[in-house]
């Protein structure tokens, strides 16, 4: 039997991997996909083959996680419960995709994954092999009776590693978890377990605190074709790079960290904290954007699908028929969001300082509060406010004389 197995080198698929080998006496085949960890990939090949992997795949899907993952969903306008930028939801379909193509090459006949049964990666991982690879088994150690007997949790397994030798990034002095790619970096569990405890100073990576934040301000131009980041400060660049260069400014400034207390989709809530910087800056830029070149009635609609399509990545169903669908019309949507929006960074915040547009719907001559030259007659007003106070007109003369007769009658009965 072959497995083939979601690899990080994290203390979670580090156990389970040697757990794997053990229990099944099977081929372990470890994948981790590289979307922007960075230094957390050194040296992970052969760790994994020293943890007992007899082949590791390490594949850099950086570009394909920006170009066909995060811009996608930034197009959408997508945050999950208005705070959320879906960092670690996006990135999953992403990496069980390629395990999926993996599996197909070596021949295996199951994957596995370290995700708990309590979150809501096992959902994402397992609704996309539902989705690619119907006839593949699905290993989940955290719902297998003999895993959760010996470990019944982080505890467990870091007395564990220890044990068979298995370094780990994680310690009792510092029980968080993390995960880390080109959108954010996650912190949970342990000490943050508390909604009430403040996140420690020294846990941030990638961006300083507000506090800490230069004294200067600093001016950002991006420039947008179809709703997607083309350029930053005049050089273009590739998606990838694009949140390279804006996790960069964005982290120097004290942009894109999040504290908050989420709904998963298995139904409990859980506090995660965030460091999304350079998302952070893309959203509000492409919204910028957004305003000057959108229909109105285009952005209202599509403003109505962002919590559906929020609610489908975080949930998992990244490659469902319905996220295809909205996929479709939101990108649609997309085709004059072109332009460059001006912005400044300021100690954690982000404010809007122009925008241009080759495609802008923003008519000066119509808005100006100065004479319009003929542009807007003031007066068509009269008759659209006397229209659409019709019917408001024709519920009051039926509902207002009922509810006066109505006040009438509890005076006089007290």
């Amino acid at each position: 039997m072959k497995i083939v197995v979601a690899y990080s080198g994290g203390l979670d698929t580090s156990v389970l991997l040697l757990w794997l080998k053990e229990t099944y006496g099977a081929e372990v085949i470890a994948f981790c996909a590289d979307i922007g960890q960075e230094e957390e990939l050194k040296g992970l090949d052969k760790k994994a083959l020293r943890t007992g992997a007899s082949q590791c795949f390490i594949d850099d899907l950086t570009e394909e996680f920006a170009q066909d993952f995060i811009f996608p969903m930034v197009r959408a306008g997508a945050i999950y419960e208005g705070q959320y930028f879906l960092g670690t939801s996006i990135a999953r379909p992403l990496i069980a995709k390629r395990q999926v193509d993996i599996a197909r090459m070596v021949g295996a006949t199951a994957v596995a994954h370290g995700a708990t049964g309590k979150g809501n990666d096992q959902v994402r991982f397992e609704l996309t092999f539902s989705a690619l690879a119907p006839d593949l088994k699905i290993i989940a150690p955290w719902r297998d009776e003999k895993f959760n007997s010996r470990f019944k949790g982080r505890a467990d397994l870091i007395r564990y590693a220890e044990s068979k030798g298995i370094k780990i990034p994680v310690s009792a002095a510092k029980p968080y978890s993390t995960d880390r790619n080109l959108l954010h970096i996650s912190f949970e569990s342990g000490i943050l377990e508390d909604p009430w405890v403040e996140p420690p100073s020294d846990m941030f990576r990638l961006s300083v605190s507000p506090e800490r934040a230069p004294d200067n301000a600093e001016y950002v131009e991006l420039e947008f074709e179809q709703g997607n980041c083309v350029a930053v400060n005049g050089k273009r660049l590739s998606p990838a790079n694009v949140m390279r260069a804006l996790n960069k400014l964005g982290g120097k400034h004290g942009i894109g960290r999040v504290d908050l207390v989420e709904n998963r989709f298995v139904g409990m809530k859980s506090r995660g904290v965030y460091e999304t910087p350079g998302g952070a800056i893309l959203h509000f830029a492409h919204r910028q954007m957004e305003t000057l070149t959108m229909d109105r009635e285009v952005m209202h609609l599509r403003d109505s699908l962002i919590p559906k399509y929020a609610e489908l990545v975080y949930y998992g169903f990244w490659f469902a028929p319905e996220r295809h669908f909205l996929q479709a019309a939101i990108d649609q949507s997309q085709e004059t969001v072109t332009g460059t929006v001006r912005i400044k960074l300021y100690k954690g915040n982000i404010i809007c300082a122009g925008r241009k547009s080759p495609v802008s719907l923003y008519n000066p001559e119509v808005a100006t509060m100065e004479a319009d030259a003929g542009a807007y007659d003031q007066g068509d007003a009269t008759g659209f406010i006397r229209l659409n106070g019709l019917r408001l007109k024709t519920w009051s003369g039926v509902h207002l004389p009922q509810k006066k007769a109505q006040r009438v009658k509890r005076s006089a009965g007290r």
